[in-house]
């Protein structure tokens, strides 16, 4: 069902501003609907909100007429807040823009970098982590594990300062719905709705990446990975009905893989010998040295595939150390990697979020290696728990490890079914039914 968007705000006989109901034929979202509502009940406000509101709807570049409500209709508009940093906050923005645009064509679906509105040094004091995980990733494990279970990852003061652009600029867009896919930008888009009293619904897509500070009153839908998280998100606060297990939202290429037999003759891989893939992520981070050094210690016979993203330098160096690994082929960034994962066996990685469940989407086990301080390494106790891979915590056992499951393959086959058990390839698609038809969840 499609829903029509009709302003939130007009003008009474004495100029007060008031919030509208919906127009005869268009659907409400109802606060009986579950897991959340939209609150149509009508409020008054001061003589200064309703200029305010005046002169918002004269900077509009939609043109309407919000004396006469009931006439206006227009799209649906929604705004995804992400990062720059952090390759799984974009995958899953563009992944759930994606869906949405799919289902409804005529949705307004803009996703923003959030620090971009916000002041040269909030983004500093933003990125500040950085220096911790670089130089001190023991002094940045203690920092998360704090942040972890507060309930704010920073000063509620300084958050107000340094997001007022990005507020203001929320305000004029004028959003019937924010998506939060971090937690700190969550609690902006929070704070924005409780300061300005603006009637937009709020969602957080939890990405493997549970936090306490995720739990916030004006949050209306949290869209979860795996239901273990959404039992961590309840403990911890949220109301029960606002929590939907959708899965992470993946590329909505991953509910259409190819053939396995037809995706390695076409990369020119060979179909009777195992397929090793490594990642370094979009950034191309890790310590390709020590890994390859690893590899090259395994006796069974594999085909290897390195992909290094969007690192020239790194690109170049595992060419080099590749040399004495035969069958070996090394890659930049691909636009086509689920092909890659649909064609491998076992995929050695980060144990990033977006590519955990990418990974799942196609049966591929992975090989968890140099998670970072705090949330990579919760995300290896749950590849462990879930039995969808090994956490490999001294690149020691990487070799030995490979050599097992390559030679018992009833191990390995074992490790594709548990994963393929928890994809979750349409989640996209899930997570945009939830934010467009709340009451069928």
């Amino acid at each position: 069902m499609s829903y029509k968007r009709f302003p939130k705000t007009s003008l009474d006989s004495r100029g007060n501003c008031i919030i509208n109901s919906a127009p005869s034929g268009v659907q409400e979202f109802s606060s009986e609907h579950k897991p959340w509502g939209w609150d149509c009940v009508s409020r008054t406000a001061p003589r200064a909100c309703a200029f305010r509101a005046l002169l918002a709807q004269l900077r509009s570049s939609r043109s309407r007429s919000f004396l006469h409500p009931a006439t206006v209709e227009g799209p649906l508009r929604i705004l995804i807040l992400t990062l720059p940093h952090g390759a799984a906050h974009q995958r899953a923005s563009k992944a759930l823009r994606a869906a949405l645009l799919e289902i409804q064509p005529d949705l307004v679906v803009e996703v923003v970098d959030a620090l971009g509105h916000c002041t040269p040094w909030f983004r500093a004091y933003y990125n500040s982590y950085q220096i911790p995980l670089r130089y001190w990733p023991s002094l940045w494990g203690w920092i998360e594990g704090v942040q972890h279970e507060s309930p704010s990852t920073g000063p509620g003061w300084l958050y107000r300062r340094g997001a007022r652009p990005l507020f203001r600029f929320m305000r004029d867009f004028d959003p019937d719905v924010v998506v939060a896919t971090e937690v700190g930008l969550c609690e902006l888009a929070s704070m924005h709705k409780r300061i300005s009293r603006a009637k937009f619904r709020l969602a957080g897509v939890e990405l493997m990446d549970f936090n306490q500070a995720w739990v916030q009153p004006e949050v209306d839908l949290y869209l979860c990975t795996h239901q273990d998280l959404a039992t961590e998100l309840a403990a911890a606060g949220a109301q029960s009905s606002a929590i939907v297990t959708t899965g992470q939202p993946i590329d909505p290429v991953f509910s259409r893989l190819p053939d396995r037999e037809a995706v390695r003759a076409r990369l020119g891989l060979e179909s009777d010998s195992p397929v090793l893939l490594v990642l370094f992520g979009g950034a191309g981070f890790g310590r390709p040295r020590l890994i390859l050094s690893e590899l090259a210690k395994v006796q069974c016979t594999f085909q290897l595939v390195v992909i290094t993203g969007k690192n020239p330098r790194m690109e170049a160096a595992v060419q080099a150390l590749c040399h004495a690994i035969p069958g070996s082929r090394v890659l930049g960034w691909v636009d086509n990697i689920h092909e890659w994962m649909v064609a491998a066996d076992v995929m050695v990685s980060k144990p990033g979020g977006a590519t955990l469940a990418e990974g799942l989407a196609c049966g591929l086990p992975m090989l968890a290696v140099d998670p970072l301080p705090g949330n990579e390494q919760r995300t290896c106790q749950w590849i462990e728990k879930w039995g969808s891979g090994v956490w490999i915590k001294n690149l020691a056992e990487l070799a030995p490890t490979i050599g097992r499951l390559l030679a018992r393959q009833e191990e390995l086959e074992s490790l594709r079914a548990r994963a393929r058990s928890l994809a979750r390839p349409r989640a996209a698609y899930d997570a945009a039914e939830a934010l467009l038809n709340p009451q069928r969840v």
